[in-house]
């Protein structure tokens, strides 16, 4: 013990101690508050760094909106400037490759995606032009003479030279005049007259090459009948709107048995194309707006078949009327209506590989080594098509081909998207792209099945260009049954165009013959059924 404490008394070394306890209590008091400052501290730099955390997230989030927005900019700029052409051609220094790939994989990988995979475009060589194309036999020719001026009396022809133009004369309008003369019996009552021949339009004024030229004129040539009628009235022919109007539906409404025969003979086919498109409906229960119609459109690749049906709706009773008990092979997009009709009893569902094609091509802003690899393989797909046609192969001989060809591409380019989707964000353009074909794969394949299985559906895309093309002009239909009306238009001068029949030829006979015709023999009708020879 300290000399010193033994030195103190009772009460002294309670008061040191009371001292140095508190003193003691003090120290602890003081290492407890740094260690809740500390403990502070470390809270508040954890609170930081989960605030930069969601900082940096946001930051991130933030960024892909941008790229996303941008991409989005950039394909708008496209649409109003840019080509529409999806085309892409693959550059040969900058070929992405497979990951994690041998040295020997990587090198016959490239070899083969160095080759150029796109359809051989022969370029006319400049010399071997073969000078200007002749003018047809048919048409009618007017010949001029022209001989020198002065005495030719003493003068020997040798030859002649002659020049050819194209000429047009306006079209010509004239009156049809049926004079009918009536006779009686001299010694009997009674009268008979001449009967008329069959007429459009009761009463009516149009004879059917008018009619079939006024609607070639709006539904092919895109010529509204406003337009039309300053026609007529430059040919100092006053005809009202109203009448025109009511011209074209008489028109229209009498091949409605020949359209109800088409909607029939539709359903019944065992491979069909579908596709929808907009188009603007006056309802008189919408004021100041217009209803959002659709034609909802059928395409038979095998013989060449369409069909347009107008619906007031792209819900899922759109295709009802023509795909509710239907069997067989569809072709689509990746509407949902599609799919679900898809996943019927009896129906084998198509994918489209250009809709595939379209969203990768999209993406090359986003990712352009992923996309042009997809691409890449899908251009190979496209030629093993491109070689059927070249080569004229029957249907058995293009499925053997594609066995040979684009199953192993087909394989290869579904592992690899197996594989780079789980490394791609959800929302971004190739990561949207690569899911898409994922979803569909089994449909985007099933065109192995049959060689008369098209890879695509742009046949059906085709036959709806001319509607887009027409409402541009025409901006809406005037009623949910002038939609309809046009619908059925639509479909025959779409056939007329797949069949290379002149639509004004087919449709003027069948005006003409359409009431008398054994309903028997309603189908020889058909645009495909039409010749020349008819008329």
């Amino acid at each position: 013990m300290n000399p010193a404490l033994e030195q103190l008394s009772k009460e002294e070394l309670l008061t040191l101690f009371q001292e140095r306890e508190q003193a003691f209590q003090q120290q602890q008091a003081s290492l407890h508050q740094q260690e809740v400052l500390l403990q502070q501290k470390d809270q508040t730099i954890q609170e930081q760094a989960s605030a930069i955390e969601k900082q940096e997230a946001t930051i991130t989030q933030k960024q892909e909106q941008v790229e996303l927005l941008q991409w989005q900019v950039d394909q708008l700029k496209r649409m109003a400037f840019g080509q529409k052409r999806e085309r892409f051609e693959a550059d040969s220094q900058q070929l992405p490759l497979p990951f994690e790939s041998t040295p020997q994989q990587a090198q016959q990988q490239e070899q083969e995606l160095v080759e150029k995979i796109e359809y051989v475009r022969k370029k006319q060589n400049s010399s071997a032009h073969k000078g200007r194309v002749p003018l047809p036999d048919h048409l009618e020719v007017e010949e001029v003479e022209i001989y020198p001026e002065g005495d030719l009396s003493q003068m020997q022809c040798i030859g002649k030279e002659v020049t050819e133009e194209l000429e047009c004369v306006p079209a010509k309008l004239f009156i049809r005049r049926y004079i009918r003369y009536k006779y009686t019996p001299k010694n009997k009552e009674g009268v008979v007259i001449g009967e008329l021949p069959e007429r459009i339009i009761d009463k009516g004024i149009p004879g059917p090459g008018l009619l079939a030229s006024i609607l070639v004129d709006k539904y092919v040539d895109h010529l509204p009948l406003y337009r039309q009628r300053q026609r007529f009235l430059r040919e100092n022919i006053p005809i009202a709107a109203s009448t025109l109007d009511g011209w074209c539906k008489t028109a229209l409404e009498k091949l409605q048995i020949l359209y109800d025969h088409l909607v029939e003979d539709t359903k019944s086919k065992g491979y069909l194309q579908a596709d929808e498109t907009p188009i603007k409906v006056l309802d008189k229960d919408k004021k100041g707006s217009t209803h959002q119609g659709y034609y909802w459109v059928y395409n038979s690749p095998i013989d060449n078949a369409v069909l347009f049906d107008y619906q007031p709706t792209r819900g899922a009773s759109g295709p009802d009327k023509i795909l509710s008990h239907f069997k067989g092979y569809l072709q689509t997009d990746g509407y949902k209506v599609y799919e679900k009709i898809g996943r019927q009893k009896d129906v084998v569902h198509l994918a489209c590989w250009a809709h595939a094609r379209r969203e990768f091509e999209k993406a090359l802003d986003n990712d352009k080594a992923r996309a042009s690899m997809a691409l890449l393989y899908i251009q190979q797909l496209y030629a093993v098509e491109a070689r059927a046609r070249e080569e004229k192969l029957t249907l058995e001989q293009r499925k053997v081909l594609r066995l040979e060809k684009s199953l192993s591409v087909l394989n290869e380019l579904g592992k690899w998207i197996s594989k780079e989707v789980k490394t791609t964000l959800p929302k971004s353009p190739i990561g949207k792209a690569m899911r898409y074909s994922q979803q569909r794969w089994d449909a985007l394949s099933a065109y192995l099945y049959d060689g008369m299985l098209e890879i695509d559906n742009n046949l059906v895309e085709n036959a709806i260009r001319p509607v887009a093309l027409g409402r541009k002009n025409y901006l809406f239909a005037g009623s949910h049954q002038a939609a309809q009306r046009a619908a059925m238009i639509y479909s025959f001068f779409a056939i007329c165009k797949k069949h290379e029949v002149n639509p004004y030829q087919w449709l003027k006979h069948s005006l003409e013959n359409i009431m008398s015709i054994n309903h028997k023999n309603i189908r020889n009708l058909y645009p495909q059924n039409f010749s020349v020879q008819n008329c």
